[in-house]
């Protein structure tokens, strides 16, 4: 099957030049060329994706917990896709396996978005999810399979560095994206040094147009000491999510150096746990109502608590959910107050392994 589809987002300039419309970078690309993310490719005047499909890695049912999702459909598996290249140039990128290696579509692993929902279903999944590497690069088959997925009754969800246009986000949530987990890097000096340039206002812009338009957001900081772990940074990536919804999730998770990290100076081991313990009370402090340690598996950050009574609603032990204690209509059993998590959670199953 060919993975080469012409793009949806994209304008024609002069000289058969075409300006890319899918991410913030909004390329121009010029006729035989490809753009910073290297998927999407100017022919004869027109913009083609060149991974339609394109499969970089197809796992197991993961648990939504692994995205992380704390707060949406916990103890649930979603099927989850990937592909190649990235529109960011993160040092420490984690799944740089797949982000730093450019689409190949003569050896590609097409599946069909009729096929990735025959498997939601023969692998017992309650959703999907694009994530590993940047899944706006998967745009369009997003929106297919999104449709699709919905109208089985299945949820939908991006792991993403939140820098698509706007005019993306509002076709992804009109096919069906249901939340996003946004990746904040850091301020806006570390976003630009360590990840390609970009400007992280446009992030902030998305994460709160998403919940404008209704998706469930949810955001993930992997911290660095060196890069985003002093306070200030801390305290204003913490009071910009306070601004905007106090009940979004906040993840401090632990990094640990991959890709070219150390050639960059940065720092050699794993995240001290003291530093993300300071980043959980700094969340707190700052008034939001879920933040939760990442990487640290049985810390007593991980569990969610009830934001009124502190009475623990959800234990987990890494991507497992323990003990779940929320009633039925999204409440805490002790002093009965509303708990904003989306779907009904329960104890994480075994699931099949591709």
């Amino acid at each position: 099957m060919d993975v080469i589809k012409e793009s949806l987002l994209y304008e024609k300039l002069k000289e058969e030049k075409v300006r890319c419309n899918t991410c913030e970078r909004k390329c121009i690309i010029p006729k035989e060329k490809t753009g910073f993310c290297k998927t999407r490719k100017n022919e004869d005047g027109k913009l083609y994706t060149l991974v339609y499909g394109d499969v970089g890695l197809f796992t197991d049912a993961n648990p939504i917990e692994k995205k992380p999702f704390f707060n949406f459909w916990p103890g649930s598996y979603a099927l989850t896709v990937g592909t190649w290249s990235c529109n960011f140039g993160c040092v420490w990128c984690q799944n740089f396996h797949m982000s730093a290696t450019p689409p190949n579509p003569q050896e590609s692993n097409y599946i069909s978005p009729e096929r990735f929902i025959e498997l939601v279903k023969l692998y017992n999944c309650q959703g999907t999810s694009i994530s590993f590497n940047e899944p706006t690069l998967l745009f369009e088959y997003s929106l297919d399979v999104f449709k699709l997925a919905r109208k089985e009754g299945f949820y939908n969800t991006y792991v993403t560095n939140g820098y698509m246009t706007l005019d993306a986000l509002k076709l992804l949530k009109k096919a069906g994206l249901d939340a996003m987990n946004v990746d904040v890097k850091g301020d806006e000096e570390a976003v630009k040094k360590y990840c390609g340039g970009v400007d992280v206002k446009k992030v902030w812009r998305n994460i709160e147009t998403a919940k404008k338009l209704g998706i469930h957001v949810e955001i993930t900081t992997l911290v660095i000491p060196g890069v985003n772990e002093d306070e200030g940074c801390l305290k204003e990536i913490a009071g910009k999510i306070r601004k905007i919804d106090k009940n979004i999730p906040w993840h401090v998770t632990q990094y640990y150096p991959a890709y070219k990290a150390l050639d960059y100076g940065l720092y050699p081991g794993r995240t001290p746990v003291e530093t993300l313990e300071k980043a959980y009370r700094i969340g707190k402090e700052s008034g939001l109502n879920y933040v939760y340690a990442g990487n640290v598996p049985g810390h007593k950050y991980e569990n969610t608590y009830c934001h009124n009574c502190n009475e623990m609603l959800i234990e987990r032990f890494g991507f497992d959910v323990v003990t779940y204690k929320v009633t039925k209509d999204n409440r805490c059993p002790v002093c009965k107050e509303k708990i904003p998590i989306v779907g009904s959670g329960g104890v994480s199953k075994e699931h099949a392994f591709f």
